[in-house]
């Protein structure tokens, strides 16, 4: 029943985004702003602030940190097999690998984990989720870098840099941790300012993501999108979860991990394919329909650690 109470209500308010957008009450250039004020400000102010007040000592797993990690890399070298194998275009193959393994943590992961786990499920997916971030956005840009345009190293540089070094919710993340681990204080009124932005975060973000879905484009390379969904949605949760079995974690434990592996194709994913020639379409599709998906594929994988 926890499960059912948990995934309903979140994926009801992505449904009631892609109601709203369908009625016009979200116009599509509400879209972008709407987006960067969450991707920069309100997710980044919950994470930091969730993870700034919690021992770090306490909350964080090595194990689990290295075992979520192994499994991203492991997905991302068969899907890098599956495509090559299904002759899978060039053009195309940098954004069918990437969709594979680059889950959205800051938008729907840590939703689930905050109303499934509560508090401190929150901050030990937080905790995870931002090395989690640095190996996925790393993985995605060697992809689109072998398979995307022939961009000079330089530039390939500069771009794998920023999407680093220049993102907010890895930024807040590391910060909090640092806070987290020296034990310094946050001012009082900071730290409600934090929360009043806080506030905002998950449920703006998954009325964005039911704004963003298009049906239209699930139709496009419908074989190839179900193949990613499988990496993203079922194998990659199935690896880290055989692996903290193995390794005799608890549920309380591995559960943020878990369920980062198994969240839905990134939003950013369709970002950073058109800025590196990749297949903007095929990234819309994967999104959408891993979206719409995860909502049957995060309970089951809820049900099984439970």
């Amino acid at each position: 029943m926890h499960i059912v109470s948990t995934i309903i209500p979140i994926f009801s308010i992505v449904i009631i985004g892609w109601f709203i957008r369908l009625k016009g009450f979200i116009p599509p250039e509400f879209l972008g702003p709407a987006n960067r004020l969450v991707f920069y400000i309100a997710i980044p102010a919950m994470i930091f602030r969730a993870v700034s007040k919690a021992s770090f000592k306490a909350q964080f797993n090595l194990t689990v940190l290295l075992i979520t990690l192994s499994s991203v890399v492991a997905v991302f070298a068969l899907s890098w097999i599956a495509g090559r194998t299904a002759k899978i275009e060039r053009k195309n193959l940098g954004t069918y690998i990437q969709s594979s393994i680059h889950g959205n943590l800051g938008y729907i992961a840590l939703a689930v984990a905050y109303y499934y786990m509560g508090q401190e499920g929150f901050v030990k997916a937080g905790i995870i989720g931002g090395f989690v971030m640095i190996l996925q956005n790393f993985l995605a840009v060697v992809a689109l870098v072998l398979y995307g345009k022939d961009l000079p190293f330089r530039e390939n540089g500069l771009f794998f840099a920023q999407k680093i070094f220049g993102n907010p919710v890895i930024l807040s993340a590391m910060a909090g941790i640092f806070f987290s681990v020296t034990e310094m204080p946050v001012p009082e009124v900071i730290g409600r300012i934090l929360d009043i932005l806080s506030n905002l975060a998950l449920p703006m973000a998954l009325l964005i993501i039911g704004a963003s879905l298009s049906f239209k484009a699930m139709r496009l390379s419908i074989f190839a999108v179900i193949s990613t969904n499988f990496f993203k949605l079922m194998l990659l949760p199935c690896m880290g979860f055989i692996l903290y079995g193995f390794y005799g974690i608890p549920p309380s434990e591995y559960l943020p991990g878990l369920i980062l592996l198994a969240s839905p194709t990134a939003t950013i994913a369709y970002i950073m394919a058109k800025e590196m020639n990749g297949d903007a379409d095929f990234a819309v599709a994967a999104i959408s329909s891993s979206t719409l998906i995860s909502a049957v594929t995060f309970s089951f994988w809820l049900n099984v650690a439970g």
